[in-house]
């Protein structure tokens, strides 16, 4: 069993002149919950090399048993200093594809034609496609089979309205996660803010925030086996 992790290679909070990147939770439980099942992991990113973290996701408060695991970790950090490029990577050699979250993935692996184009392939070849907390942004593009919206008509989640206020970055991003999966035909749907909330619906499995990293890793497992 193989899965393919893909993390942004943007690092710029849009002009506010902060640093933003993936969050290292979002990347750690899964990692940790594929990692333990047995499964092979690759980490890929549009620029390939080492992607940027997002500074605030180093802070005290967002530390967890698997991040502190993942920085004491010499083979994952150095597997991530050298993630492979999105372009060279084919849904043919993978079982599923995980996309974490973070401010990043808003600004350039929402629009990487690349990273469009996989999603799509792993959904016409009938393999699960997982996003947690901003991540679910990355499908804002991604058509189905029918030449539709990937989101229209399917049952998901990703990060709220009410969260992006509350880390006050509602008028820096440049869409709000909650409101484009409505606007594309999504059947969206929350549980409280920052509690564990997860969305599986075929083929698409989504979660809200960083602390639903662990519980979409544990459902793409549960729809793997």
């Amino acid at each position: 069993m193989k899965v393919l992790i893909v993390l942004t290679s943007h690092s710029e909070l849009g002009s506010t002149g902060r640093k933003t990147g993936f969050w290292l939770e979002e990347l750690a439980a899964p990692y940790y919950a594929l990692k333990d099942a047995g499964v092979e992991v690759v980490l890929a990113s549009p620029q390939g090399g080492q992607p940027p973290l997002d500074p605030k996701s180093k802070e005290p408060d967002f530390q967890t048993e698997q991040t502190h695991r993942f920085e004491a970790d010499a083979a994952a950090t150095a597997q991530l200093a050298a993630t492979v490029r999105l372009d060279t990577v084919q849904q043919a050699d993978f079982d599923a594809v995980f996309y974490p979250g973070g401010h990043g993935p808003l600004w350039d692996l929402a629009q990487d034609k690349d990273s469009i184009a996989l999603i799509e392939a792993f959904i016409a070849a009938d393999k699960p496609v997982a996003l947690v907390c901003h991540a679910p942004g990355v499908l804002r593009d991604v058509k189905a089979p029918s030449g539709r919206p990937l989101v229209e008509g399917k049952r998901l989640t990703g990060f709220t309205n009410t969260e992006e206020e509350g880390v006050g970055l509602t008028d820096v991003v440049p869409f709000l996660v909650e409101d484009m999966l409505k606007e594309k035909g999504g059947i969206y749907s929350k549980g409280p803010d920052w509690a564990s909330y997860v969305v599986g619906d075929g083929l698409l499995i989504t979660g809200q925030n960083p602390g639903s990293s662990a519980a979409t890793a544990a459902a793409l497992l549960a729809r793997l086996a």
